[in-house]
């Protein structure tokens, strides 16, 4: 029998970390570390837990990834995401280990009106995809050629805070819902975005990849499909009101890009992992919603 190559997960608690920990493949020996075990901002730390754990590949899933607040904590962002990623890509150079970063479609403006392709030119418009794209610089920098960065977008899963998450207690407690119209991307759920990464590191793939789902919508219909399946699975008793509304409309301190879909055919022909329509995805996560009781009528 073939010895497990063993893999170190960085960001264990997060929605994604999470999910990486359900769907480990049995040939890989997952070792998860949350926030509080390994900080990757403390750079002796990282270097101290690789050497003693010697993993074969690294995971990255730990980031800053909240994107209003980095417009006033731009350094914490950056020592996240941009520092802490340093801080592993040399524990794991020093060790000989591979390191798959993931990385997000906000590293781009959003001007480009075709899917992006990895080749194409970055321009982020936020603090947060700034931070995003400095990790990735550090990440090529210290592996060249056998870097692995895979960028995804509109993340979302049944735990954590996340879209999902939010428009379901948003329906839970508000009669009316008014969500942007105006934003086009792609859902990408973490059971989708798991598989991916386990398909990237079977493939022993280099470079820089994008994954997501299949298909491109709006947030404000990605709200209206999740309560028409919340209604679908009873989750949800009555319907709420959601209104479209302009990114105008929405107060808010961070540039989203406007367009942001995903071009994956480059990651689909290196691993033979296909994706599939956000829409077929989407009833997959919410059967894993932990909601205890149905939304009842809005009372408040």
């Amino acid at each position: 029998m073939a010895q497990q190559r063993r893999i170190l997960l960085t960001g264990s608690g997060g929605q994604l970390g999470c999910q990486l920990q359900i769907n480990c493949p049995d040939e890989f020996e997952l070792l998860a570390r949350s926030h509080s075990e390994l900080d990757i901002t403390d750079a002796d730390s990282c270097r101290k837990t690789l050497q003693k754990v010697r993993p074969d590949w690294v995971i990255n899933a730990a980031a800053y990834t909240d994107v209003e607040r980095a417009e006033t904590e731009p350094e914490q962002a950056m020592r996240i995401n941009a520092q802490g990623a340093r801080n592993l890509a040399q524990a794991a150079l020093a060790i000989g280990a591979r390191l798959l970063h993931i990385s997000t479609d906000f590293v781009f403006d959003g001007r480009l009106r075709r899917p992006y392709r990895p080749a194409d030119t970055p321009n982020p418009m936020s603090s947060y995809g700034r931070s995003k794209l400095a990790g990735e610089l550090v990440i090529r920098e210290a592996f060249g050629a056998d870097a692995l960065i895979l960028r995804t977008s509109w993340l979302y899963g049944p735990t954590g805070r996340n879209f999902l998450t939010t428009i379901m207690c948003l329906l839970r407690e508000q009669p009316v819902l008014r969500i942007v119209a105006d934003q086009i991307g792609t859902p990408t759920s973490v059971l989708s975005l798991s598989g991916a990464i386990y398909a990237a590191i079977k493939a022993d793939v280099r470079g820089i990849y994008h994954w997501s789902d299949a298909g491109e919508t709006s947030w404000y219909d990605f709200a209206c499909a999740i309560q028409h399946e919340a209604m679908q699975i009873g989750l949800l008793i009555q319907p709420r009101i959601i209104e479209p509304i302009s990114t105008a409309d929405f107060p808010s301190k961070a540039h989203r890009p406007e367009w942001s879909v995903l071009d994956k055919s480059s990651f689909t022909a290196v691993t033979s992992f296909d994706p599939r329509p956000w829409q077929q995805e989407l009833p997959l996560v919410m059967e894993k919603l932990n909601l205890i009781q149905p939304v009842a009528n809005f009372t408040r």
